[in-house]
């Protein structure tokens, strides 16, 4: 009596409506299972993906990949699936298994259509129907694409009734949720004292107690850009916890932040520039034996051309935490005083309108051919030139940046300061100083910049 085929039992499904087809993982089992032991094969395994839609890559099918490897093993020498699209949709994919599959002398077999795999022109009508499936995989993809996008762009939510921490589905709308939107916006308030997601955490599990939200929820506050309003390409998709400006900002300061060796990190590192070749200092530890001997590190920073191209001094790090922590508030009045002076000013005057105007007088003439080409270029140029130079004199920051800026160094922002760590530090600096200056003769901090 012949042996019987070692048979492995492959099922996927990946929507709702296949299972309302009759397609579920149950009654595709059943009936593979059914199928097998009519024809005498022995079962040795059922592989299963479910969810996984199978025009996605095969890394994402960990059931294929379980069976592959039992395939390379030798252990299966037939396949059954019930259909052609529970196997592949992808033609590449389905092209890489089958080389697998040769290889170990596999193949496979759907039981409710008839595909030969074993012949040149059975392997044509395969690639064929994969060919169909893929496009209609891609047209439908396509389609709800643009279902969502249109969804979107009027508001509508469509990810069904779920919706994110602090909001709720209204109308098939987000809204605020009132029973939590109190602790978003106090953490946001906290974060952007301190630009520190771990402490935010830490505040907020003091203060809520058990109803402070879960790490991951808290940590989605400054990745989801729901909560800035905004939704693909539609910028007043909900009403927003915090700006837009703001949310760039705190995704900015998280990413800026490095992971450091056995040392912490330094806490102006990439922020000093040197006055003589534009380069960043550098931090470096030296150390200084004492005369009771022991040993005390400074942190310092240097240009590292200091030797090879020019002299230069060193800063020392809480010689220069200091002067910021010290200075930082005051030249921020005295900014916001000058840029309000200014503004005041020049209210009531544009001259960049009367620029463009002028530009568009200039080429409505031109067009018209009431001047020559040689004086549209001169007046032209002259003119985009003045435009350049009067919006290079604008000062910047904003208003709007400065008073962020000052909401920052509020109230106790010193006490949160020092509780920062190093790498928190660091970033913090960078969430509000472009550069801190040096004297190129005096070799000591001239001053900074906002950014």
């Amino acid at each position: 009596m012949p042996k019987p085929l070692r048979c492995a039992i492959y099922i996927r499904v990946s929507t709702e409506e296949q299972h309302l087809n009759g397609l579920s993982l149950p009654a595709q089992r059943k009936a593979l299972t059914e199928y097998a032991d009519a024809n005498n094969y022995s079962i040795t395994g059922y592989y299963a993906d479910e969810g996984i839609s199978a025009r996605k890559s095969m890394k994402y099918r960990k059931g294929l990949l379980s069976l592959l490897e039992d395939v390379k093993q030798n252990k299966i020498d037939m396949i059954l699936v019930t259909k052609l699209d529970r196997w592949f949709r992808n033609i590449k994919d389905y092209n890489i298994t089958e080389e697998i599959l040769q290889a170990h002398g596999c193949y496979w077999k759907t039981i409710y259509e008839n595909y030969d795999s074993s012949t040149a022109n059975g392997q044509m009508v395969i690639n064929i129907m994969l060919s169909v499936n893929q496009a209609e995989c891609d047209r439908t993809s396509e389609r709800i694409k643009a279902v969502l996008d249109y969804k979107r762009s009027i508001g509508e939510v469509t990810s069904g009734k779920c919706a994110c921490y602090g909001y709720k589905v209204v109308n098939n709308r987000l809204v605020k949720d009132e029973n939590v939107s109190h602790i978003i916006e106090d953490a946001y308030q906290h974060y952007f004292t301190c630009y520190s997601i771990r402490s935010t955490i830490a505040y907020l599990n003091e203060k809520y107690g058990d109803a402070s939200p879960s790490v991951n929820k808290i940590d989605r506050l400054f990745k989801n850009e729901t909560y800035a309003g905004k939704d693909k390409d539609n910028y007043n998709y909900c009403e927003p916890y915090i700006s837009l400006e703001q949310f760039k900002l705190a995704r900015e300061v998280t990413q800026s932040k490095v992971r450091h060796g056995k040392y912490p990190p330094y806490i102006f590192s990439s922020l000093i520039k040197c006055p003589i070749c534009g380069n960043n200092y550098t931090g470096y530890r030296k150390k200084h034996k004492l005369k009771c001997g022991g040993e005390s590190v400074y942190i310092k920073y240097r240009c590292g051309n200091k030797f090879n191209r020019h002299g230069g001094a060193n800063i020392t790090e809480h010689i220069l935490e200091e002067y910021m922590t010290t200075h930082v508030p005051e030249q921020l009045e005295m900014e916001m005083a000058m840029l309000k002076a200014d503004t005041k000013a020049k209210s009531g005057k544009n001259p960049s309108a009367g620029i463009q105007a002028e530009i568009d007088r200039l080429n409505i003439q031109f067009q018209k051919g009431r001047i020559s080409e040689a004086y549209y270029d001169s007046q032209y140029d002259a003119l985009s030139e003045k435009l350049k130079q009067y919006q290079d004199n604008i000062r910047t920051p904003s208003l709007e940046t400065y008073k962020r800026l000052k909401n920052t160094f509020s109230g106790n922002w010193k006490e949160l300061y020092q509780k920062l760590d190093n790498a928190h530090k660091n970033a913090f600096w960078k969430s509000v100083i472009k550069s801190i200056d040096i004297d190129p003769d005096t070799h000591k901090i001239k001053g900074f910049k906002f950014i």
